[in-house]
């Protein structure tokens, strides 16, 4: 080990600013050596008396540093401080190209989130202060890495329960009919049978609600029908006829008169004007018409049988010829599937055995559309 002369055994102070071969001090192509003074052709290099005879490499034109020999030796300045200091009233404007120094930046980040976002992690870079980059907006900042969860789409509605459909035959089957029929959709009395009349019928009132029309009376159908009618009566849910009664004709409002339309395939027994009882009736076919007019009953026969077709013809009321107003078993099993022969026929048995009872002879009869 060579001896210098300045008591390091050749190093150089750690804080003078000289590394071995190159210089720290941030100049390139300076280096310092104890005792000698060099001359590097852009700057001069000249002793330090405060550090040895130790000498620092200085640009041209810059001032001398202060001498420290005759005062306390200072800290080196920060790194992030100009050196050598400028003169009292220089101006601190960088030359132009230059930025001004403000110390060490802040590293590129990702942009300034809400405090409500940021996860008050901090780390240091050189001295230098900032936050860590903050979490996905939801995410917690302690949690791992997740999947997002598919949002599941909104499921359609169950239908709604079918309360009544073609073929079922009850009470509120019967109600239904009333209800639909006070509001104009059912155009016959109620019988209690869910059939393709009905059908049709609870098929318009859901077309004219924006409902499925399916035909069939759900809960929904349900609900929105006994909002808008009425309980129905005890003569509504059970009427005498399947149909309502026609407007009497004229002839029918004086006397004791079966009067029996056509329209609406009804007999009503009147008595001077006053319906007394009420049943359905059917006719006879285009080959064998039922006569329209009016008659008289001349013949009564409780348990006639017909000679020319040899059928049965219980309680028949004779008015016109061969034709007569009686129970028909055919007409009670089959309804307006068939037709008599001219004669005019009626299902409710009970009903036709009343009427026997009460009509004589010489009554008035009138048939009309």
């Amino acid at each position: 080990m060579t001896d210098t002369g300045n008591g390091w055994g050749g190093r150089a102070p750690r804080d003078s600013g000289v590394s071995g071969a190159s210089g720290a001090s941030g100049v390139t192509g300076a280096s310092e050596v104890a005792g000698v003074s060099e001359d590097a052709g852009a700057g001069r290099a000249e002793p330090s008396p405060a550090r040895g005879g130790t000498v620092r490499f200085r640009a041209p034109g810059s001032p001398a540093p202060p001498d420290r020999a005759s005062g306390p030796v200072a800290s080196p300045p920060c790194r992030s401080s100009r050196w050598p200091p400028s003169p009292p009233g220089a101006s601190r404007v960088p030359p132009p190209g230059r930025r001004p120094h403000r110390g060490r930046r802040r590293p590129p980040g990702p942009p300034s989130l809400p405090r409500a976002h940021r996860t008050g992690a901090r780390a240091l870079d050189g001295g230098a202060e900032h936050r860590a980059a903050a979490p996905p907006f939801g995410v917690h900042p302690r949690a791992g890495p997740t999947t997002a969860r598919p949002v599941p789409e909104p499921s359609a509605a169950p239908p709604a329960r079918v309360l009544m459909r073609t073929g079922s035959e009850s009470d509120r089957v019967r109600e239904l009919q009333a209800r639909l029929r006070q509001i104009g959709h059912f155009g016959r009395n109620p019988t209690g049978y869910y059939g393709s009349v009905t059908a049709d019928s609870v098929r318009s009132f859901q077309a004219k609600r924006g409902l499925a029309t399916t035909g069939s009376t759900d809960e929904t159908t349900w609900k929105r029908l006994l909002a808008m009618t009425r309980t129905p009566t005890a003569e509504e849910l059970r009427p005498p006829t399947e149909r309502p009664l026609a407007t009497p004709d004229k002839r029918c409002l004086t006397g004791r008169v079966l009067c029996v339309s056509k329209s609406s395939r009804t007999l009503a027994w009147m008595i001077d004007g006053r319906v007394v009882s009420a049943m359905d009736v059917r006719f006879g076919s285009e080959y064998t018409p039922t006569r329209e007019g009016e008659f008289e009953v001349f013949w009564k026969s409780r348990d006639h049988v017909s000679t020319l077709y040899d059928t049965p013809m219980p309680y028949a009321l004779f008015f016109s010829g061969g034709q007569a107003v009686h129970y028909s078993a055919d007409f009670a099993a089959n309804g307006y599937g068939g037709a008599s022969h001219g004669c005019v026929n009626v299902r409710d048995k009970k009903k036709v055995a009343a009427l026997f009872d009460q009509v004589k002879n010489g009554d008035k009869v009138v048939v009309f559309r």
